[in-house]
């Protein structure tokens, strides 16, 4: 084995490393390495932002403890078929053989390798195989996007059957969380000062800590909505713009409209990400652009589109193709422009060249949105950034622009002194998302798309809002779409500001003869409102939802997510009096 190899393999194998880093271990792994050799421990979670480098970090503990004799043999559990394709090829970069080939039926690996890669499901199928071969030598396993763990009871149930007899395991995940609160096996969880049990990471490495290192790119999200037509199933037509406050069957409805391959907003808003990523390979020439769709019938469909708007044919990647990794790979080493997938990309794919998104599909999970997000961040040098082009779905906004938040997966949530939850962004959408305001049974089941169009709403950076408006073509939406490829996070910032008060003095934007609509109004003042609460929190040394709390305690009202413009205007006025200490 080779840990001078481990040290120099390129923090985001298999693409080029991020800036400054190819030449020795990224700041984080050798701080994660240090402790991890000066604890020894048997089990260990290290929690890093994808593209911050988990994969090097981890082989490079497997040479450490090979070449010691710790252990004889390394088994790596992979969510899918291509990454244990992935781990191999990484492996043997650092002199270690792994089989990705590995098939249950073989029973025990071939003496060539030191070890195999298997997916989770081929472990649920196979416990006992697997808890043999771990009894029969000391082995390190490394239980990649350890999540997974938790899809289902029985898969859990698997991985702690199989490698309960471990000498070592290694547990890695770009998103500590799980939609649910199933367990995760071999995660510690503790109890917090609040009474809730809380996973505990061994190492954590956060985005805003690998964005301040220049090890991932800053994401830009462009947000687009418009007018939505549908038929319900007993014949009535429906009408709603993207993004209203309307209910969640309307905002479901609304959405699959939207993503209707027939309608007008998906070919709107893929030649709007093809025009952002023309810009972007002016400065980034391999720069690519993926999109993710919500099932194959849609992904082909917009692949159609996009060859239409391109002249280009993208790659299709479905998940039961046979051909799926080789196109993926054939893909990442080339420079052509779009990928179009269901879900194979969305989780622990290097494809480090994808610099432009398309969320065009209807899952909104917190973890799905953090993984497919996660494909873009992945920098190779200064400057880049990552932009993707979001749905104007309340539930997907909250979850962009609380990117940069630690979370530990809870398998209980805190609640005050009315039984209700403490203030989390968030949190407060996820909530407002599964209430029970539905519209009529009628929306429900079978409908018809009838038509969509595609609007700018606004921009989204840094969890700041910009533009608030720009139809397709026009100079508010091209001025966005021509951000340079090249910006340092605070030129970003700028930059957007810049073209906020250019799209103001035209009277673009919101400033159009129309007055701004209530829930963009509603919008500002939240944005406000959380800024306000982010400085005095800083000021005051406590965490922000304690400030919201105190704010709703005070001013009265439903947590933020639910307040009225009145209510949240009123926080506003009361915090502002805080600031001049007016209590």
């Amino acid at each position: 084995m080779s840990t001078s190899a481990a040290s120099h393999l390129p923090p985001a194998y298999p693409g080029r490393a991020a800036w400054g880093t190819a030449n020795k271990l990224r700041a984080w792994q050798a701080a994660a390495l240090e402790r991890y050799l000066e604890e020894r421990p048997r089990d260990f979670l290290a929690v890093a932002t994808p593209g911050a480098g988990k994969t090097t970090f981890a082989l490079r503990v497997a040479t450490e403890l090979l070449d010691r004799g710790e252990v004889q043999r390394i088994t790596v559990v992979a969510p899918t078929e291509h990454l244990k394709v992935q781990w191999a090829e990484a492996a043997a970069k650092v002199g270690i053989r792994i089989d990705p080939r590995f098939a249950n039926a073989q029973g025990r690996h071939g003496r060539d390798y030191d070890g195999i890669a298997l997916t989770y499901a081929g472990v649920a199928s196979k416990p006992l195989l697997h808890r043999a071969r771990t009894e029969a030598a000391r082995t390190l396993v490394i239980l990649d996007e350890v999540h997974h763990g938790g899809d289902a009871l029985s898969w859990g149930e698997a991985v702690r059957d199989a490698f309960e007899p471990a000498t070592r395991r290694l547990a890695l995940t770009g998103t500590p969380f799980r939609s649910d609160t199933a367990a995760i096996p071999f995660v510690r969880y503790e109890m917090d000062h609040e009474g809730i049990l809380r996973s505990r990471a061994d190492y954590t490495y956060g985005y805003a800590d690998a964005l301040r290192d220049g090890v991932v790119r800053p994401v830009i999200f462009l947000s687009y909505g418009g007018t939505m037509r549908w038929r319900t199933k007993v014949g009535d037509e429906l009408e709603a713009r993207l993004g209203e406050a309307i209910t969640q069957d309307m905002t479901k409805q609304a959405w699959r409209t939207a993503l209707d391959p027939a309608g007008d907003w998906v070919p709107s808003v893929l030649r709007a990400a093809d025009k952002r990523l023309t810009e972007v390979r002016r400065h980034v020439e391999d720069a690519g652009g993926l999109v993710i769709a919500s099932d194959q019938t849609s992904a082909r469909a917009y692949a159609r589109q996009l060859l239409e708007i391109t002249g280009e044919r993208p790659t299709v990647v479905l998940s039961d193709d046979a051909g799926a990794s080789s196109r993926i790979e054939e893909y990442a080493e080339g420079s052509s422009r779009w990928m179009v997938a269901v879900r194979m990309v969305s989780e622990g794919v290097d494809v480090p060249r994808l610099c432009v998104g398309v969320y065009a599909t209807s899952t909104s999970t917190p973890l799905f949105f953090a993984q497919a997000v996660g494909r873009f961040v992945r920098a190779r040098r200064r400057g880049e950034t990552a932009s993707v082009f979001l749905p104007n779905v309340p539930l997907l906004l909250g979850h962009a622009g609380s990117m940069e938040v630690e979370r530990d997966h809870a398998l209980s949530r805190p609640r005050d002194e009315d039984g209700e939850q403490l203030w989390s962004e968030e949190e407060g959408l996820l909530a407002a998302a599964g209430t029970d305001a539905s519209a009529s049974g009628e929306l429900l089941g079978s409908f018809e798309a009838l038509h969509s169009a595609a609007e700018l709403d606004h921009v989204l950076f840094d969890a700041e809002q910009f533009g608030l408006g720009g139809l397709p073509g026009s100079q508010d939406e091209e001025e966005y779409l021509g951000l340079p490829g090249l910006l340092e996070p605070d030129q970003v910032a700028s930059v957007l500001r810049d073209r906020q008060q250019k799209q103001t003095r035209r009277g673009g934007g919101r400033e159009r003869a129309e007055a701004v609509s209530a829930h963009r109004a509603l919008a500002e003042h939240r944005k406000e409102l959380n800024k306000l609460v982010s400085a005095y929190a800083q000021k005051m040394g406590q965490p922000h939802a304690v400030v919201h709390a105190e704010l709703r305690r005070e001013c009265g009202g439903p947590e933020l997510a639910t307040a009225t413009s009145e209510q949240v205007q009123a926080r506003v006025q009361r915090i502002r009096n805080w600031f001049v200490g007016r209590r």
